[in-house]
C-alpha cells in the first residue's frame, strides 16, 4: 500500500480542516496540562482561521489528502517570527509530522533572513518543551498572563 505524505500552503478552502486539527490538538493540550476553561485556540471562528491563512503563513500536513496537522507563522518587520496554532490530529502524533512541520517553518524562515523565532506553551507540557528543545529552542522567559505558567521559546538562526 502507497501512502503519500505533503506539507502546502493551506488555502482558504482548508479553514474548517485546521479548525477540526486546533479543536482536537489543544482538547489534548489542555487535558495533558491540566488546563480548565478554554484558550484561544479552541474558540477561534473560521473567519480568524480564514484572516490568517491571507495574513500569515499558515501550512497544513496532509497524509492520503487526509489534513493532519498544521502550523502558522507570522513575519514581524523586525527580522524575526512568531509560530502558533501548531497541532497534529491525535491518531498521528509521534510518526514525524510535528517534526516535518517545523523543518519546514525553518527552512521558510532562514529563507526570509529572520534572525530569531519564538512561541508559547505551557512549561508544564513535558513532552512538548521536550519537543521544542530537540528542535533548537530553548525557553527565555515565562508568565502567568493567561492564568497558568506559559513558557516564551526562542530559537536563533546563525547568519
Amino acid at each position: 500500500m502507497n501512502y503519500s505524505f505533503i506539507i502546502r500552503k493551506a488555502t482558504l478552502e482548508d479553514a474548517t480542516s485546521i479548525s477540526i486539527i486546533m479543536q482536537e490538538a489543544f482538547r489534548k493540550y489542555m487535558l495533558d496540562t491540566g488546563l480548565s476553561g478554554t484558550l484561544d485556540a479552541l474558540t477561534e471562528s473560521l473567519q480568524n482561521i480564514e484572516a490568517d491563512i491571507l495574513e500569515k503563513e499558515v501550512y497544513i500536513a496532509l497524509i492520503d489528502g487526509n489534513p493532519v496537522g498544521t502550523i502558522r507563522i507570522k513575519l514581524q518587520p523586525d527580522n524575526t517570527a512568531y509560530i502558533s496554532r501548531f497541532g497534529v490530529m491525535l491518531g498521528y502524533h509521534n510518526i514525524g509530522i510535528g517534526k516535518s512541520l517545523m523543518n519546514l517553518a525553518d527552512k521558510i524562515l532562514i529563507s526570509q533572513g529572520v534572525k530569531k523565532v519564538s512561541l508559547h506553551t505551557a512549561s508544564k507540557y513535558r513532552d512538548l518543551i521536550r519537543f521544542y528543545y530537540g528542535r533548537g529552542f530553548y525557553i527565555d522567559s515565562t508568565s502567568t498572563d493567561r492564568g497558568y505558567i506559559r513558557a516564551l521559546l526562542v530559537k536563533e538562526y546563525q547568519s
